[in-house]
């Protein structure tokens, strides 16, 4: 009986190991299972790519005016739902100059989907972003950054870029303007790729360290670009 009872007990031990490696590797900047990951550019250009998650929402104007106010241009990860509720959003983020990536339809973490959902996600979103004028390959994002088998196989089936992030200064919902901004200029360089959250009302401190960021980017003379075109700049 005893026996028995640390048998399971070492199976439930290394099931449990067994969970939450797979939890750790789902959520891995630098690595996948298959496929293409991008999490920083090898380049020696002063380029970055400023990047923003979800929306588009009503705060799109906002962050447009202030990217047009320093001339900088940026790659947008919307989510097809708020894509396809704000059509006339996304294409002014198309219309500026700027470029738009898929972040799934409905940002549900995608790590135990299966295949039919994962292709549902996705496809549906890129039909909200051709709609809204983007050409060109479309750059995908994960929720939460997390993917596993399934998202992973299906991105190498299309060969689609997984695109993640090496700063993300906003993952503390707390942090202030100044502490978001200096964040991300303690740590950018050539390469760089700048995770922002600022579409929703809560994120209203992100909104105000966007100025900062761009003006410590052109301080440092570094020129902030969309993602694809940062990945060309590679060797």
């Amino acid at each position: 009986m005893m026996r028995r009872a640390l048998v399971l007990t070492v199976a439930l031990a290394a099931l449990l190991a067994l969970a939450l490696g797979l939890w750790k590797v789902s959520a891995a900047r630098n690595w996948q299972v298959l496929g293409r990951l991008v999490s920083h550019v090898a380049t020696d250009r002063p380029l970055v790519a400023l990047t923003f998650d979800d929306g588009p929402t009503g705060h799109t104007a906002e962050i447009l005016d202030i990217l047009a106010r320093y001339d900088a241009r940026a790659t947008f990860f919307v989510m097809g739902v708020d894509a396809d509720a704000n059509p006339g959003a996304a294409r002014a983020i198309v219309a500026a100059g700027h470029e738009l990536g898929n972040h799934s339809w409905s940002h549900d973490r995608m790590i135990l989907m299966s295949p039919a959902r994962i292709a549902s996600e996705i496809e549906r979103t890129d039909e909200a972003i051709r709609a809204a004028g983007q050409e060109g390959p479309i750059l995908f994002r994960p929720p939460f950054g997390k993917k596993l088998i399934g998202l992973p196989w299906y991105l190498w089936r299309h060969d689609r870029v997984t695109a993640m992030w090496d700063i993300e200064p906003d993952s503390d919902p707390g942090a202030d303007a100044e502490t978001i901004a200096a964040a991300v200029l303690d740590q950018v360089g050539p390469g760089s790729i700048i995770l922002l959250h600022a579409m929703y009302d809560s994120r209203a401190e992100t909104r105000a360290a966007l100025p900062l960021i761009l003006q410590g980017l052109q301080d440092r003379g570094l020129q902030s670009v969309p993602l694809s075109e940062l990945l060309s700049a590679a060797p």
